[in-house]
């Protein structure tokens, strides 16, 4: 294969936002800059490996769609009976020195079973029997990952599953309908599975002021660092709130908030410009692709990153909960890195083996 056929504008964002992650880590903590750098590289041949194959065929392997989805519930369910509790959760399936968040591949095997779905449903994609099947694909997953509990993952899950309906060309009473189902599964998860701690986060986003050496800790150490940035920032390994360890998870959760307090507003800036560069690129590559297969895993792996973005600034200003979920390519984590990989190393073979 020829490397030199990707579609590089799309790889020069992830680079760049990878890249801003390392320099992050190597400020803060110079052991994870190496593992984290250790990741880049598996998910880079991950990248390679998987554009070499050209997947509009395996559309047609319904085996191989259903597999995947499959083996993706076989891990939630050895994860939720197998895997040690870490900070109160059975998310983090061991895996020799390693541990792998089994709940990101299921998001990929979500992504590629609801593609896989409506590009077949196509034609008859807005009829309810479609919607609530489509329903329960995502259903079977999200129960499993409520109970280990990781209620972030679960909402992406949901919102990747909402964005294909919206794209459906749905009935406003189906819409309507799934909203309500919506607004049923958050009244469920907060009578039922949801933790203290989790309605505590929740809570604290309507009330800022509210155990501020609690539960909103985190967020006003985040805008702390965020607010005292200026425009240039103070500079590598400058960054009081997480040099001095004021700035909890600053290597995942708030890693955002960890860049922009050493590197300011320009920094913020040119992080936001090459996450907007990564979407706009998926979703040139959506438009030019000659099959619906492809055109439905752009537009999911679009979805889950936009969401992924979204929920990670917004809990780094205030604007959103804060539930654990990582900004794409910039945070630490090998899990979300692979699977984010496994997902643009499709998309880049719809480049590589488009029809023109």
């Amino acid at each position: 294969m020829n490397i030199k056929k990707l579609d590089w504008s799309l790889n020069f964002g992830i680079l760049f936002l990878f890249g801003s992650g390392l320099l992050s880590l190597a400020s803060t903590s110079p052991k994870l800059f190496w593992t984290q750098f250790s990741w880049g590289i598996l998910a880079s041949l991950i990248v390679i490996f998987v554009a070499n194959f050209d997947w509009r065929s395996f559309v047609n392997y319904r085996w191989f769609i259903y597999g995947a989805y499959g083996f993706s519930l076989l891990l939630l369910l050895l994860t939720y009976l197998v895997a040690p509790s870490i900070r109160g959760a059975r998310a983090w399936l061991p895996l020799g020195p390693f541990q792998f968040q089994t709940s990101e591949f299921s998001k990929f095997a979500l992504i590629l079973i609801l593609s896989y779905f409506f590009a077949k449903k196509h034609v008859g994609i807005a009829h309810l029997k479609t919607i609530s099947t489509s329903l329960v694909f995502l259903a079977f997953p999200a129960f499993l990952i409520l109970l280990q509990p990781d209620m972030g993952s679960t909402l992406i899950l949901a919102g990747i599953w909402f964005g294909y309906l919206l794209v459906s060309g749905i009935r406003w009473r189906h819409l309507f309908a799934a909203f309500l189902v919506g607004v049923v599964a958050l009244i469920s998860m907060w009578n039922f599975y949801m933790r203290d701690y989790q309605k505590e986060r929740i809570l604290g986003l309507f009330q800022p002021e509210r155990d501020p050496l609690g539960v909103n800790y985190s967020v006003i150490q985040a805008k702390i660092a965020i607010g005292s940035s200026g425009f240039f920032g103070k500079g590598f390994g400058q960054g009081t709130q997480a040099q001095l360890g004021f700035l909890p998870e600053a290597q995942t959760d708030f890693m955002f908030a960890a860049f922009i307090e050493e590197w300011g507003l320009a920094g913020a800036i040119a992080v936001l410009a090459a996450f907007l560069s990564i979407l706009y690129q998926i979703t040139t590559i959506a438009m030019l692709s000659d099959n619906n297969f492809s055109k439905l895993i752009c537009l999911g792996t679009s979805i889950m990153f936009l969401l992924h973005f979204i929920v990670n600034t917004g809990s780094n200003l205030g604007l959103m909960p804060v539930i654990g979920v990582p900004f794409p390519f910039l945070s630490y984590g090998g899990s979300n890195l692979l699977v984010n990989a496994l997902l643009i190393g499709m998309i880049q073979s719809s480049v590589l083996y488009r029809r023109f």
